[in-house]
């Protein structure tokens, strides 16, 4: 069904050179959505340069847990007994996404299940860079009514067959990518690739007792390493950053979105320059920081209406390597 609607996308008399040479679609259904939740089945269909399918595969995985909201995905405990651990399914994984850009819809939430699961296996996920789709499809501009992944599927005509079963949900995606993707190139669009960090340092909570679905509901899950709170800044707020300045001990500063760095190693950095991490933003963030500054989060409507400066976090790196002295 998908190749009659694609020809309705342009295609491009040449492809662009610095696009990937590779893609590894990928998506995983997990125990919940926090940072110390499992995945309990992975599907990683491999595209080539221009999008078509090579192949794909398919495991679930005992996370040696509850597997958290059955009603959604599906898979129970009795289904996932006699699954193989992650650690068993490691090198197959890696065969899948070596060499190729991770794609996934909300791609920041699968990345970071798959590189705690490589870290919690001693080993590192083999991937560079990775794609979301719902910042390629912001890229666009495709008149979707929301950023799921049934619109997506449903404006270029691709028909789910099992919402949140892994397999499926990443079969629909490879189909939906192959459009985009083919429309970016004949548009000469660039794509919103972030870097992929290995992750070295987790830790597991506790996990839930039976009945207790992690991340839904009244369970709260614990971090993904150990808590602990930041020391106050020891700095007075100085005020806004002026774009093309340099930023100053004690400015307040508030992130959005997805980042390539790890969220938390982030704003440790912010914090050892000397900046105040703010969880929120008011008319005293002195500067937010977004790879995504077209996006509706209310920090980057509140920016737009206070006036507060928005960088990305590559000039965000820069700018914390000269932090100007309180």
């Amino acid at each position: 069904m998908l190749d009659d609607l694609t020809t309705a996308v342009p295609s491009p008399t040449s492809w662009p050179a610095a696009y990937p040479q590779g893609y590894a679609v990928v998506d995983v259904e997990t125990t919940g959505l926090a940072r110390d939740d499992r995945i309990i089945s992975a599907a990683v269909y491999r595209l080539d340069a221009r999008g078509e399918v090579e192949d794909h595969w398919y495991s679930t995985v005992n996370p040696q847990r509850d597997p958290g909201p059955v009603w959604i995905h599906g898979l129970t405990s009795e289904a996932l007994e006699g699954a193989p651990l992650f650690q068993d399914i490691a090198e197959e994984f890696t065969t899948r996404l070596e060499g190729r850009v991770l794609v996934a819809h909300n791609a920041v939430f699968d990345w970071q299940m798959i590189a705690r699961e490589y870290a919690r296996a001693k080993r590192e996920a083999p991937v560079r860079q990775r794609l979301c789709t719902i910042a390629l499809s912001k890229e666009l501009g495709l008149p979707l009514p929301n950023h799921k992944l049934e619109s997506l599927a449903a404006h270029f005509g691709v028909v789910q067959q099992r919402a949140h079963h892994a397999l499926d949900d990443a079969r629909v995606l490879a189909e939906a990518f192959r459009p985009s993707l083919r429309a970016a190139a004949a548009n000469g669009v660039r794509l919103p690739l972030l870097e992929c960090r290995p992750l070295t340092e987790w830790s597991d909570g506790p996990a839930p007792r039976i009945g207790q679905q992690a991340g839904y509901g009244g369970y709260r899950p614990t971090s993904w390493r150990p808590a602990r709170k930041r020391p106050a800044c020891p700095y007075p707020n100085p005020g806004r950053y002026e774009v093309g300045g340099r930023l100053r001990q004690g400015m307040r500063v508030a992130f959005s979105g997805d980042t390539s760095v790890e969220r938390d190693l982030l704003e440790d950095r912010a914090t050892e320059a000397g900046l105040h991490v703010a969880t929120s933003l008011s008319r005293l963030t002195s500067l937010l920081v977004t790879n995504d500054p077209d996006s509706g989060t209310s920090k980057v409507v509140k920016a737009r209406q206070f006036g507060t400066p928005v960088v990305d976090e590559a000039a965000f790196g820069q700018l914390l390597a000269d932090v100007e002295p309180a």
